[in-house]
């Protein structure tokens, strides 16, 4: 395989059409401005050719950027030649390979277009692509697919994960929702200024399932945990009743069993 490396001008260099990393101009990108500025870049960006001219910059965007920053013109890079399915492959490996650190949003999104990518390029093939990609990424099947899911979240969402703000496994619960309902629950977060817990987020998607989740559910379940912060733990009937009950349901029940209590006496 060539692996001849090329000075291309940053005119010429142009992003995917979807690039799931981000290109933030942050203190890590400085950093980076300023070793580009003292010593160039250091390692070469990977790009194919464009039928429309110019190249595709699968891997390198933050280089290109940092050149852009420090007024270099052109930097180096690899130019391949990749079908669209190996192009998206080769980007996710050496962008994954080149970042140490990952938001969950760009680490979802990475793993949900290698996989498309490599079913589209191999099919099943008896589950070839969760092969490779748990042998590539050396995490369980079962956590890359709960990461993928996390593609289904509403942009708000996604960036409630991405600034942990909202716990990776109620993420992954609620991404089972629709857009509206999953809206639904931004809106609610904000008004009680709360997060749900896994319990809360788990009794949501069931009642998804089940075709029972309605705004009002979604409010009640997020004003309980508001309730909860205020109301003691050791109350002394909490033992009868599974962890995941508030206080409220607690209630409802005992006032239903003495209600029944009552009927019989009399």
């Amino acid at each position: 395989m060539d692996v001849k490396i090329t000075e291309i001008r940053l005119e010429e260099l142009h992003p995917p059409d979807f690039h799931p990393f981000q290109v933030n101009d942050d203190d890590s990108m400085k950093i980076l401005v300023e070793s580009v500025r003292q010593y160039g870049v250091r390692e070469p960006g990977l790009a194919r050719k464009r039928e429309e001219g110019g190249y595709e910059l699968l891997c390198g965007n933050r280089r290109k950027r940092a050149c852009e920053i420090a007024e270099i013109p052109a930097m180096p890079v690899i130019v391949r030649e990749l079908d669209d399915n190996n192009a998206v492959i080769a980007m996710v490996d050496s962008n994954l390979q080149q970042r140490d650190k990952l938001l969950f949003s760009e680490k979802a999104w990475a793993y949900r277009v290698k996989m498309e990518a490599l079913k589209s390029a191999y099919g099943e093939r008896e589950g070839y692509s969760w092969q490779v990609m748990v042998e590539q990424s050396g995490e369980s099947k079962n956590q890359i697919y709960r990461l993928i899911r996390l593609t289904e979240l509403v942009p708000s969402l996604m960036d409630k994960v991405d600034a942990r703000q909202l716990a990776f496994n109620p993420a992954v619960a609620l991404s089972y929702l629709s857009r509206k309902e999953q809206a639904a629950v931004v809106d609610f977060m904000t008004k009680y200024q709360v997060k749900p817990s896994l319990s809360q987020a788990v009794r949501l998607k069931k009642m998804k399932q089940y075709g029972m989740l309605t705004s009002e559910m979604i409010e009640s379940v997020l004003a309980e945990v508001k309730e909860q912060t205020k109301t003691p733990e050791n109350t002394r009937f909490s033992g009868f009743f599974p962890q995941s009950y508030s206080p409220k349901q607690m209630e409802a029940v005992i006032i239903r069993l003495l209600t029944e209590w009552k009927g019989v006496k009399a």
